[in-house]
């Protein structure tokens, strides 16, 4: 999130100063692991399908400027029994927003894409523009572009706070201050500590994935195998064809529910970890039950009803939070970083942000 507004804001002539505690496209947060979903069949709520047709414009966009080729459409299965959050939200946004589609059986499914044995009973929503987004590739892309428009991307150089002063904020760092105008926070699982008031919304959780050795490459081919999201009685799971590396990647949404502090994060993946992700790779997609050839942590960052936070600071009108995405964000940086650039430009975006407003905690509450 924070390259994308970093390139958005520069673009439109305004002086910004990027910050990264970390390398740029580093594996310790919520953003890599070489592939990443984008959807636009959405379960999760028919009201983000605008922001993602927007989002697949930017990241076109984005290749062209960067002459990169940065998402790879593969089409994309939502499956589940009927009656499952995964295939009905996602069979109700095709609905809603006119998206093309089919609706397959199990047995529909397994002969078209030989790489999967759905279980009888199961049906699926295949939308034929899904795909993954190359997640590092697209953030080094977004940085260079920042920076050929002038702004200031600094790395290595951890935030430990921010102030309030007359006309704007103060960002402290390890070694010196940024005075600005205004401050827009993507900080990911480190948004509790960098926005305190924010922390009782915010649960990071530890994630893992894995890329499993496969007996029939070609059925795990990008071009024969599409991303996919499903509910099994085993949980909640997704995953990828094989790209760049070998290996089937498969992860499952709350893998262990493991709430985390990202500066100590267990970041060895066990035999237990692997175990929970095998057991729906040795029912669902059998030819993929080999050995784990790579494995990965990550963050999840989840708030209450898991949609995320875009708002302003209640108690600090010029800071913008921009974060928790509750492990569904990444496909979205194309344009959330162009919503950033609208509200510190103008105060205001044509982009529809009630279901990330944080009143709706205190409606709840």
């Amino acid at each position: 999130m924070g390259s994308a507004a970093a390139f958005h804001l520069a673009r439109r002539g305004l002086s910004v100063v990027a910050v990264e505690q970390n390398d740029l496209a580093h594996d310790l947060g919520s953003s890599h692991g070489l592939t990443r979903i984008i959807r636009l069949a959405y379960y999760e709520d028919p009201s983000y399908v605008p922001l993602l047709r927007r989002a697949f414009a930017l990241w076109r966009d984005l290749e062209l400027e960067s002459g990169e080729r940065l998402l790879h459409v593969t089409g994309a299965i939502d499956a589940g029994v009927p009656g499952s959050r995964v295939f009905e939200g996602s069979l109700e946004s095709c609905r809603v927003h006119g998206l093309p589609h089919e609706v397959l059986t199990a047995e529909e499914v397994n002969t078209r894409f030989p790489g999967y044995r759905l279980p009888a009973g199961f049906r699926a929503v295949f939308q034929p523009d899904g795909g993954f987004l190359e997640p590092e590739r697209c953030i080094r892309a977004f940085a260079r572009l920042s920076l050929g428009l002038r702004a200031s991307v600094i790395t290595g150089q951890k935030v430990v706070g921010w102030s309030r002063e007359a006309g704007g904020v103060i960002v402290h760092l390890d070694d010196r201050e940024i005075r600005a105008r205004q401050l827009v926070v993507t900080a990911g699982a480190w948004m509790p500590k960098l926005m305190p008031s924010l922390a009782p919304l915010l649960r990071p959780e530890r994630q893992v994935v894995a890329w499993f050795a496969t007996r029939d490459d070609e059925a795990f081919a990008t071009d024969r195998f599409p991303v996919f999201v499903m509910n099994t009685s085993d949980g909640h799971f997704y995953g990828f064809p094989q790209f760049s590396v070998p290996g089937f990647k498969i992860g499952k949404y709350h893998h262990r529910s493991e709430v985390i502090d990202p500066d100590d994060m267990n970041r060895t993946v066990s035999a237990d970890d692997v175990e929970v992700l095998r057991a729906c790779v040795r029912s669902i997609f059998p030819t993929a039950d080999g050995a784990v050839l790579r494995s990965s942590t990550c963050i999840f960052t989840n708030t209450p009803d898991e949609h995320f936070i875009i708002d302003r600071l209640p108690e600090a009108p010029e800071v913008l939070a921009v974060s928790a995405c509750s492990g569904h964000g990444f496909k979205f940086c194309s344009v959330i970083g162009e919503v950033v650039a609208d509200l510190i430009e103008g105060g205001a975006t044509r982009h529809d942000l009630s279901l990330f407003r944080l009143a709706r905690f205190r409606r709840e509450g």
